[in-house]
């Protein structure tokens, strides 16, 4: 189909036998948070905290936890319970005004390690009764269930009590002919909600949502939609196409008018591999190359740490290595480097990281650093054919030096 055929397309033209779900971990940062601490439950929670917001145990045996009202720093809401959201504290919130919003929220460190493990714990119970999997993140994954026989609203609760049984965590699930609708489905009835949609659900379920809710219409998109006159998918889908190609061009008209009709063609991506493996972190205070030079150096030795720890979890090695620098006024600057041969190590990736930073003039504080793997191969793959060492890049030099 071409896109101007796309483009005139009047509904959903998915195949009927087509069943794509997409499962989604209700709040899962902070629910996997509560398994540790029930007596949150019912409690405006935010995940973003560091070290500090370790809860302390009490002599008598019971916790006191960190409060949003005493943080003070330029962290970022990773997550927040459905209790916190009421209150108009979503992810991507900074801490200082979700402060503002909810000073009495209980603020937890965030501990990617117990993350990971119920990530895996929950995918693992979906992977036993629907194997057609497409992993989209640590809570996020869509399914294909169109080979299966079962009835699709008993077969997704058996696969919501799975993830409930293996995991203690709530899911919701949504079912619909292609991955576009079934990911907006999934938000419909949260939280632990079960939803599924078929071609006439589109206008009336679908079209009265606002064009943020498509995946796809980012923040600028949605704004210059609204500058339009178009703010709910139903007035994209009945929009002109000649004022959609004038102001979005070709391309991106046809898709926002397929996806307003609920149209979308793409397959399950099943097996993937990463093109790059990456750490970063911003500062609670800015920090500066020749006074905090110490911090900094510790900061930098971490991130290049915990890259070679990620990839050698994942089984991976690289080749190019790279460093993200944003600097107070939120100017962002990178540089690469590209060694002869992959690594994994340690101490190699922060020579090279370390390189990379001798390219940079820090003559102004920094908020965000960051070190990057990529042009990755497995690490098998990278023995077999591994080349001479002779003749390797020379790389000397240490993060203190550099910010000299």
């Amino acid at each position: 189909m071409t896109p101007a055929d796309r483009l005139a397309a009047p509904a959903v033209n998915s195949p009927p036998q087509r069943r794509i779900a997409h499962l989604d971990m209700d709040a899962f940062y902070a629910s996997v948070e509560l398994l540790r601490y029930p007596e949150l439950r019912g409690l405006p929670v935010v995940i973003g905290g560091g070290r500090e917001q370790q809860p302390v145990e009490l002599a008598d045996g019971s916790r006191r936890f960190a409060r949003l009202r005493d943080y003070v720093g330029r962290g970022v809401i990773t997550t927040a319970t459905y209790e916190a959201r009421a209150l108009g504290v979503f992810s991507a919130t900074g801490i200082m005004k979700a402060a503002r919003l909810a000073p009495e929220a209980i603020l937890l460190p965030v501990d990617f390690a117990a993350y990971r493990h119920y990530s895996r714990l929950f995918k693992a119970a979906v992977a036993r009764l629907a194997p057609l999997i497409e992993d989209r993140g640590i809570d996020e994954i869509y399914l294909d269930l169109s080979a299966l026989a079962d009835d699709t609203r008993a077969l997704a609760q058996r696969i919501k009590d799975a993830v409930r049984e293996a995991t203690g965590l709530s899911c919701s699930i949504g079912v619909a002919a292609n991955k576009l609708l079934a990911k907006i489905g999934s938000d419909l009835d949260k939280p632990d909600g079960l939803t599924i949609l078929d071609a006439a659900d589109v206008a009336q379920r679908i079209w009265p949502l606002p064009v943020r809710k498509i995946n796809g219409i980012g923040p600028k998109a949605s704004d210059r939609l609204c500058k339009l006159g178009i703010r709910t998918i139903g007035e994209l889908a009945h929009a002109e196409a000649t004022t959609l190609r004038q102001h979005f061009g070709d391309g991106y008209s046809s898709w926002l008018h397929a996806a307003a009709h609920g149209i979308d063609d793409r397959p399950l991506i099943t097996s993937s591999e990463p093109k790059s493996i990456s750490r970063e972190t911003t500062f609670d205070r800015d920090l500066h190359p020749r006074h905090d030079r110490a911090l900094l150096s510790e900061i930098f030795t971490t991130l290049c740490t915990r890259v070679a720890d990620d990839l050698r979890r994942k089984d991976y090695l690289g080749r190019t290595i790279g460093i993200k620098l944003r600097f107070a006024d939120f100017q962002t600057v990178t540089r690469d480097l590209t060694l002869p041969g992959a690594t994994g190590d340690p101490q190699a990736i922060r020579r090279a990281a370390g390189e990379c930073l001798r390219r940079i003039v820090l003559d102004r504080r920094l908020r965000l650093l960051g070190v990057r793997v990529s042009t990755l191969s497995t690490r098998r793959a990278t023995e077999d054919h591994a080349p001479p060492r002779q003749g390797e890049l020379a790389l000397t030099g240490r993060l203190e030096e550099h910010l000299d």
